[in-house]
């Protein structure tokens, strides 16, 4: 972290974000932007925005600037992960729904991977992106369920060449609206929706896009298998508890496809289910993942508890 330094620009003509980078190469353009934005660096006293040119002869000054061996989980010990396995390898935890993984920002606490880092700092440094404590894999904020984490560099390589090559067996519950029944297998090539901000799946053939909106799309591939295997009723709604299996991992899998086929997930308002009032998140539980022990090299079955909805 560089904090109160201050530098006489010898340059006419150079922008303020590159004069920055060049006075401190250990940091990076987007720390720079938002160092900028945060109104944390100053020019003859003055703030100024990063397209600025400097005339030369100015002296600018940096309150506060993040460096990008700061670009790491913040430890978050007022929260403690729900963990429900743990060795010398892996560690798995058990997400609440409308906990993020992880962070967007190392500013940013209040996620299981800062929970994590605090609790096995071991964790902190894995991966192959900074702001994943060593996350193996990700689920949506609103989903609940199994997440695993490497404790070790050799752990993380191994069990994410796993989930590349589609070997890992992943186990979900989902609550949805009406009675199914019977199982069967899904099968899309999804895409993010182009016309949407936010992120929302669509399927790539059967959609109302252009076709040049659809050649600039690249399709994923997802496989999902489900059954019923309970039944039960709110106020007179009939609702199907759902075992659903996959290998892929693409975006709101699950979330997309069963509403697609029409089994809307319980309160996945983003895929058209009925709001319920009081919830935090939808009816989609991670609950298990079965994988090639990364050091035994054992077929290995992690599980976590039924949320209370999945109990009927």
């Amino acid at each position: 972290m560089i904090r109160d330094v201050s530098f006489t620009n010898g340059e006419s003509g150079v922008r303020l974000d590159a004069a920055l980078l060049c006075a401190f190469p250990a940091t990076t353009r987007a720390f720079v932007r938002a160092a900028l934005a945060k109104g944390s660096v100053t020019v003859d006293g003055r703030a100024a925005p990063k397209g600025m040119k400097l005339r030369g002869g100015e002296t600018v000054r940096v309150k506060e600037l993040l460096e990008a061996a700061d670009n790491l989980v913040r430890p978050d010990p007022s929260m403690r992960p729900r963990i429900v396995f743990e060795d010398g390898a892996l560690l798995a935890c058990d997400k609440p729904a409308g906990l993020p993984v992880q962070p967007l920002a190392c500013t940013e606490t209040g996620t299981l991977a800062n929970a994590v880092a605090a609790a096995r700092p071991e964790c902190r440094p894995l991966g192959d992106r900074p702001l994943m404590a060593g996350a193996i894999h990700r689920i949506d904020a609103g989903t609940s369920g199994l997440v695993l984490f490497a404790k070790s560099a050799q752990a993380f390589e191994a069990m994410r060449a796993q989930f590349a090559a589609q070997t890992v067996e992943k186990t979900y519950l989902a609550l949805v609206e009406g009675s199914a029944a019977v199982g069967g297998t899904l099968e899309n090539d999804l895409v993010h929706d182009p016309s949407l901000s936010f992120c929302r799946m669509i399927d790539a053939k059967s959609n109302r896009l252009c076709e040049a909106e659809k050649r600039k799309l690249r399709p994923m591939r997802a496989v999902t298998n489900f059954r019923p295997i309970g039944r039960t009723a709110v106020e007179n709604e009939e609702r199907t508890l759902l075992e659903v299996k996959i290998k892929t991992g693409v975006t709101h899998q699950i979330r997309a496809q069963l509403a697609m086929a029409g089994w809307h997930i319980i309160n996945d308002r983003l895929y058209g289910a009925f709001a319920v009032e009081g919830m935090e998140g939808h009816c989609l539980h991670a609950l298990a993942a079965s994988f090639m022990h990364p050091v035994s090299g054992e077929r290995t079955e992690i599980r976590t508890p039924l949320p209370d909805w999945a109990k009927i």
